[in-house]
């Protein structure tokens, strides 16, 4: 098993395709046949598998979960930290952390039109930080 924590530049309030990204960091540690186990250490950003080819798609996301999930709600208490950091939350909670592909040949075994993405929910984001752990 081998292990690597993988810093990302930083991205806008998004959805960004990431899948390069990843690969340059672990392309060169995958083994013939394993698993790739992505871990996103935030509360306020998710990482996910979604459609690669089409950018509306991410342009669809935002406005969807924007749509399920607004800012600024009368009952919101954890507010210190500005109109989307509740929102973050919820939508992080509802996408998830984690993600796992298949390594076969020794390359990711995404679907045709499938990609790593990181969903960036704040507005002002620093850094995120992931954790890749390669299993044979």
């Amino acid at each position: 098993m081998k292990q690597k924590k993988i810093i990302l530049p930083i991205f806008p309030r998004g959805y960004h395709l990431i899948t390069d990204l990843i690969l340059d960091e672990v392309g060169e540690m995958l083994p013939q046949t394993g698993l790739l186990h992505l871990f996103i250490q935030h509360t306020s950003a998710s990482i996910m598998i979604n459609e690669n080819f089409d950018p509306t798609v991410r342009q669809d996301l935002e406005a969807a979960f924007n749509d399920i999930v607004k800012e600024d709600m009368p009952y919101y208490q954890h507010t210190i930290e500005g109109s989307d950091d509740m929102p973050a939350h919820i939508k992080a909670a509802m996408i998830g952390t984690d993600i796992t592909i298949p390594i076969s040949n020794g390359k990711l075994n995404l679907g045709q039109w499938q990609g790593i993405f990181l969903c960036e929910f704040r507005n002002h984001a620093g850094n995120r930080k992931l954790i890749a752990t390669i299993m044979r």
